[in-house]
């Protein structure tokens, strides 16, 4: 199966924008689905290879001729939090899906990449795990040529991971933490993005599912006190008990923008973690290794200095 051009859902978010420049970089031709075109062309201008289309994916007649001519589609979409509209659970992970997979029947496409999430099951303990799981099977029983990716957490510059730890020791004196003792293994989003190459032409990745995890555990506690340290703003971390991390997550449900759900919590109450080794001979990266780049960033020494630089940068030149 010789794969020139793929088309790619949810290509200008934070892992999509990954994967395009690892794929431009093997030389496909890309195509990504947006529905703001000028933010997603700021995002990918740098790449020759890649194409912007404004599509609404959701729209059965729209997707197909959005997958016309292509030799392969790549599904990176997913929400974190159950909205409305195609904003749920359920659009967003199991419809969509579902239409994917006709739209590349339709087409006459045959493979399907399908990113999923580590721990998703039909019989998961929260919503987000069990449309994950729902989508996987309508992946499985499609018929094409398959290959499914369950990453733990990913991180990376612009993660919203990390930065939100970041973010929250910067204005919190105390960390109250729901679930501090809640387990993952988080996955370097580089590393994601080459497993999506390796795999794309890959025959023996057809019909395979694969759980990418980095290469360390860590508890919940352990990855905000490592934020912490990184970004020399060590905080008292509160952990929470079941009853107490429950409420929370109800309370910060209720806000305006939600850091936290009640589907969150019962998430966490899976380990997301795997003993597997990394797919396609790749060595993945430690956290500590990558994320002191971008989260170094944010410490007040950092900070100031960055003021300092554009202090002088603002400066009127005097001439002789």
């Amino acid at each position: 199966m010789e794969i020139t051009t793929v088309c790619i859902l949810g290509g200008s978010g934070f892992i999509g924008r990954h994967v395009c420049h690892a794929l431009a970089a093997a030389g496909y031709r890309i195509r990504v689905a947006t529905h703001d075109r000028e933010r997603a062309k700021e995002q990918l201008i740098l790449l020759p290879t890649v194409d912007v289309a404004v599509a609404n994916i959701h729209d059965p007649a729209q997707l197909e001729a959005f997958v016309r001519g292509a030799d392969a589609v790549i599904n990176l979409v997913g929400v974190l939090h159950d909205g409305r509209g195609n904003r749920s659970f359920q659009s967003a992970h199991v419809e969509l899906a579902r239409k994917v997979v006709a739209a590349c029947r339709s087409r006459g496409i045959g493979r399907l990449l399908h990113m999923s999430a580590l721990a998703s099951a039909r019989d998961a303990p929260s919503r987000y795990l069990r449309t994950k799981g729902e989508a996987e099977a309508i992946v499985r029983e499609s018929g094409l040529a398959w290959t499914l990716y369950r990453p733990s957490v990913v991180f990376g510059p612009g993660d919203s991971f990390l930065n939100l730890f970041a973010t929250l020791l910067r204005f919190s004196p105390v960390v109250a933490l729901a679930c501090p003792g809640a387990r993952f293994q988080p996955v370097f989003v580089e590393d994601v993005a080459a497993a999506f190459v390796k795999g794309l032409a890959d025959l023996g990745s057809f019909g395979k599912s694969y759980d990418l995890c980095g290469p360390r555990v860590y508890t919940l506690r352990e990855l905000v006190e490592y934020v912490g340290k990184v970004t020399g703003r060590r905080r008292p971390v509160v952990g929470l008990n079941n009853a107490l991390s429950y409420c929370q997550a109800l309370a910060m449900e209720l806000l305006p923008v939600k850091l936290m759900t009640r589907d969150n919590y019962y998430s966490m109450k899976v380990d997301n973690v795997c003993g597997c080794g990394f797919p396609f001979g790749i060595a993945p990266a430690a956290l500590e290794a990558v994320a002191p780049s971008y989260l170094g960033r944010r410490t007040p020494r950092a900070r100031y200095q960055e003021f300092r630089e554009r202090g002088h940068r603002d400066e009127p030149v005097s001439g002789k």
